[in-house]
């Protein structure tokens, strides 16, 4: 059994080392394949290279736009503010004069615009 099993071994390493040996041949049918194979290739790697322009033309212009609104948005805000307080601080300009009159005749008055700081 142990001749046998070796045999085997043998036998079945000597098929392996003569299928490895043998060699296909390459044809000229198989070199055409292989040059419409890399053509595909090529107008595919075409096709990917202009989406890849497309998104990043795309992605570009969406960042330019989100940048623009972030930038408006920041305008606005400062225009609203600014004109939404000048009437508020025109008000209190003419209110501070209006005191600071009265102060000048009624000395609690002034003493206490001058604990508030604005005497």
């Amino acid at each position: 059994m142990k001749r046998f099993l070796s045999l085997l071994a043998i036998l079945f390493f000597c098929i392996c080392v003569k299928a490895q040996d043998a060699s296909i041949a390459y044809t000229q049918v198989d070199r055409d394949r292989m040059v419409r194979v890399e053509t595909r290739l090529e107008t595919m790697q075409s096709q990917i290279n202009r989406l890849e322009d497309k998104f990043d033309s795309y992605f570009m212009w969406g960042f330019g736009l989100v940048l623009m609104s972030i930038f408006t948005l920041i305008g606005f805000i400062i225009y609203d503010r600014r004109t939404t307080l000048a009437p508020v601080e025109h008000k209190t300009e003419r209110i501070i004069k209006v005191l600071k009159e009265a102060a000048e005749k009624d000395p609690a008055l002034r003493e206490a615009l001058k604990k508030a700081a604005f005497w």
